[in-house]
């Protein structure tokens, strides 16, 4: 079944924390390796909670043309190119990838990575349990049969799609018989709170059934993550949001990312929410057996009754605890005749008539 559905049968919840590229940025800040940076980034990530962390994996002048404008609020991120920006954090490879896939396998923390291109979806595979297909690849249906090809799970962001769009993806995934994790998603950096849209989510939910939801997060964190909560609450199981050590440093993703506080303070709120949340079933609990006994009603003597006596409807009446014959029975008691003197105000058992 793989480790993520293991996680989510036992847990109910599945955190992944989206390290992307931003341990260049923590490397600099540090003075260390980048590939030193990329590891302490898994060990904090590891520590603080989560049950994955993810890498981006690509080469930009595979992903973005030279001439692909900025979509990202520039005054956080100034680089004023898609090229430009992958082109400061594209110096990993198949070399990188692996020690790094080693270094979480020790430290017992799931490797995501997402491929942009063909190459790193092949050397990749080896390293991961299943893919995550961003949002900006949902039309590119080439690709997403190339990573159907390796028969495993796969994250669908949906991020910036239509319905249309979904679907078409969904059809090629379902065709090659592979499991599904459909990720609501809003391609703005920062999310701001009124275009988070989680109502999507159940949406989603409604339409698809039978998948597993989940959300990738790109608002900035508040104290009471009301975002991440609500989400939860509408049916996304799987949480990805960016992780950073320092939400201070400029540029990329940090300033809409999480820290290990911020990883500890939601794992809380998940886990009271998943006692809180109860079961996804109409049924009454262990708990509320003595009220179901006494706070209910029972068919009472309204009067005295005495033996042979054959009971009508003005003979009785309804009255707490309910452990006597259920008022939802009356009709069967109406015509029944009294097996014993019976005084008013006792509550009728069956073994009082006949």
């Amino acid at each position: 079944m793989g480790e993520l559905f293991e996680t989510l049968e036992k847990q109910r919840y599945f955190i992944i924390a989206e390290i992307g590229v931003n341990y260049y940025d923590i490397a600099k800040k540090e003075n260390i390796s980048n590939l030193d940076a990329a590891k302490l980034m898994c060990y904090e990530a590891k520590n603080a909670g989560v049950d994955a962390v993810k890498f981006q994996t690509y080469k930009a002048e595979k992903i973005a043309s030279k001439f692909s404008p900025a979509y990202w609020d520039t005054s956080e991120e100034p680089t004023k190119s898609q090229f430009e920006l992958f082109q400061k954090y594209d110096l990993f490879g198949q070399k990188e990838y692996e020690e790094i896939a080693l270094y979480c396998k020790e430290i017992g923390v799931l490797f995501l990575s997402t491929p942009f291109d063909f190459e790193a979806v092949d050397y990749l595979d080896s390293l991961m349990e299943y893919y995550k297909i961003s949002s900006s690849d949902i039309t590119n249906i080439p690709f997403i049969r190339y990573i159907c090809k390796k028969g495993k799970p796969i994250l669908l962001s949906t991020g910036a799609s239509t319905e249309d769009e979904i679907d078409k993806a969904l059809t090629e995934i379902k065709e090659s018989g592979n499991k599904v994790i459909l990720m609501h998603c809003v391609l703005e950096y920062p999310t701001p709170d009124e275009h988070a849209n989680l109502r999507r989510i159940s949406a989603l939910k409604n339409k698809y059934p039978e998948m597993i939801m989940g959300f990738s997060d790109h608002t900035k964190p508040e104290d009471r993550y009301d975002v991440i909560k609500t989400a939860y609450i509408l049916g996304a199981e799987v949480i990805e949001k960016h992780f950073t050590l320092d939400k201070n440093l400029t540029g990329n993703d940090h300033y809409h990312a999480m820290d290990v506080t911020d990883v500890k303070k939601i794992k809380k709120h998940l886990e009271r929410l998943k006692i809180i949340m109860g079961k996804n079933e109409i049924s009454y609990l262990e708990s509320e057996e003595p009220a179901r006994m006494n706070a209910r009603r029972s068919i009472v003597a309204l009067n005295d009754l005495k033996k042979g006596y054959a009971v009508r409807r003005e003979d009785i009446c309804f009255k707490r605890p309910g452990t006597g014959i259920s008022p939802e029975l009356y009709k069967s008691v109406e015509g029944r005749y009294v097996s014993h003197d019976i005084k008013a105000d006792t509550i009728l058992k069956w073994d009082d008539l006949i």
